[in-house]
């Protein structure tokens, strides 16, 4: 038996999801991988074709992949995502473990407090997550930033959600607003908007709602403060032991930034190389070409991230003066806290997969094709729905720009599409929930539990992306820029 609507096919899943971590608390692994079984199980195999089709197969590989395994299927969409994330989580899972045990967590943490004191400390966290998260995918921004936030929130009573709130938002905004994060390169693509403007004018919009957003953290928080607590990277009384050690006993700054800085310079630096190279490579010396795969070699997310964690271990190595067996099981925690998270995150890429493959991006388009009135709010609603399906910004953006790539190389239009492209982006920020990988990665390191999240990292992105559309549809009005 098949379910032919796609939409009906997300309610189910949903159900599956929320009825299975909330009413029933089942672990969260479980309940994504049951409900990705049954939501792929019950898609028609004309839905699966018709996906295939649109991902540029051929009628051939269409047809074959229509048939293939439901467990297949479901286990491929899961690799696919340790992919892009498994070395990522169990590398950012030793630095992090690392920061922690070596004090350089807590010297990083006593630098900012003497550059800003006390009560701009989250502001600090939000902005200086905002423009890390610029070059640096959001997954490694939340890696590398919430050991700092852990040992920060000794600091500020009643501050830890706050810190948490700070770190998620400005992360999120930079991941969808501003090039070269990879939505945004897609988008400027797509809609034939120049880079130099989107990136100008995403770090405008995206300040406006990384402010929003800090002030709805500011209320969350005091609303309802959440205290730091043991966690799958970290123990709170380590926490606390570190808090008490003299400065003079901690790693100097230089070496406690080496762990964040490595990684963050080396993607860096590919991103800007790969942002002004040549299409042909061939018109280059062979030297600049050597060059340029030296730093590709290096600035690869994952090499960078393995870099981050030798440093990380070294320092830690320097702490423990040569004591393997501290080392090891220092080690051997983090990657079981890792190793946690690898399985969650996948399983909720896995879910969002079969999401997909139910066609309803393509529905979505359907409805919505010919309807040409009120186009930034339309624009921003298209990602919305889009991102609250299927649990991926990124295929918001590919979706709602290619929907509306055509109005947006339109002479008639009123405004540049630039607007078009930045109401995309904050609409993809709508509505983060558990089939979405990041809202699993937030949850599993900060140690919110799953109505926690919903109850404050979900309304926060829902907050900011509002946000951004005021002032966009403001800008459009004041500032067409035609």
């Amino acid at each position: 038996m098949y379910v032919t609507d796609p939409f009906l096919l997300l309610f189910i899943g949903v159900v599956i999801v929320v009825g299975g971590i909330i009413g029933f608390k089942l672990h969260p692994f479980l309940a994504l991988l049951f409900a990705a079984f049954i939501v792929s199980m019950l898609t028609p195999p004309e839905f699966l074709q018709n996906y295939a089709l649109s991902k540029g197969m051929s009628a051939d590989a269409a047809l074959s992949f229509s048939k293939r395994n439901v467990g297949e299927r479901i286990a491929t969409e899961f690799g696919n995502t340790c992919v892009k994330i498994g070395i990522l989580i169990a590398m950012a899972a030793i630095i992090g473990k690392c920061l922690l045990e070596s004090g350089a967590a807590e010297r990083i943490i006593r630098s900012i407090l003497y550059l800003t004191g006390m009560d701009k400390a989250p502001v600090a966290f939000l902005v200086s997550s905002f423009f890390i998260g610029i070059p640096v995918f959001f997954d490694t921004v939340i890696f590398l930033m919430m050991p700092l936030v852990k040992s920060m929130a000794l600091r500020i009573k009643n501050s830890y959600l706050l810190l948490v709130m700070c770190v998620m938002a400005g992360a999120a905004m930079a991941n969808s607003l501003v090039p070269p994060a990879p939505g945004p390169l897609f988008l400027i693509g797509e809609m034939n908007i120049p880079i130099g403007l989107m990136m100008v004018a995403g770090t405008i919009v995206g300040l406006f709602t990384i402010t929003a957003g800090y002030f709805f953290s500011v209320w969350s928080n005091k609303r309802g403060p959440i205290e730091l607590r043991d966690s799958v990277d970290a123990k709170l009384e380590d926490i606390q032991a570190a808090a008490i050690i003299d400065t003079k006993h901690l790693p100097g700054l230089g070496i406690s930034l080496l762990p964040i800085l490595i990684p963050l310079v080396f993607i860096c630096i590919d991103t800007i190389v790969n942002a002004v190279k040549p299409a042909d490579l061939s018109t280059l010396s062979s030297m600049n070409q050597t060059l340029i795969s030296v730093v590709g070699f290096f600035g690869n997310k994952n090499t960078a991230l393995v870099l981050g964690g030798i440093a990380a271990l070294l320092i830690l190595a320097s702490r423990k003066k040569g004591s393997k067996e501290g080392i090891s099981s220092q080690i051997q925690a983090a990657l079981n806290s890792g190793g946690g998270i690898i399985l969650i995150t996948a399983a909720g890429g896995a879910f969002g997969g079969m999401l997909q493959q139910t066609g309803i991006s393509s529905q979505i388009a359907d409805i919505t094709k010919g309807y040409q009135m009120a186009l930034i709010p339309l624009a921003f609603m298209i990602a919305a729905v889009v991102r609250t399906a299927q649990g991926s910004a990124t295929v918001a953006l590919i979706t709602a720009s290619g929907i509306l790539s055509g109005m947006a190389l339109n002479s008639d239009l009123a405004f540049h599409p630039v607007y078009l492209g930045l109401a995309i982006g904050c609409g993809s920020k709508l509505v983060p929930w558990m089939n979405d990988s990041g809202f699993w990665i937030i949850c599993k390191l900060s140690n919110l539990t799953e109505k926690e999240a919903l109850k404050t990292i979900s309304p926060l992105l829902v907050v900011m992306g509002f946000t951004g559309l005021i002032i966009i549809m403001i800008g459009a009005k004041l500032f067409p820029l035609v």
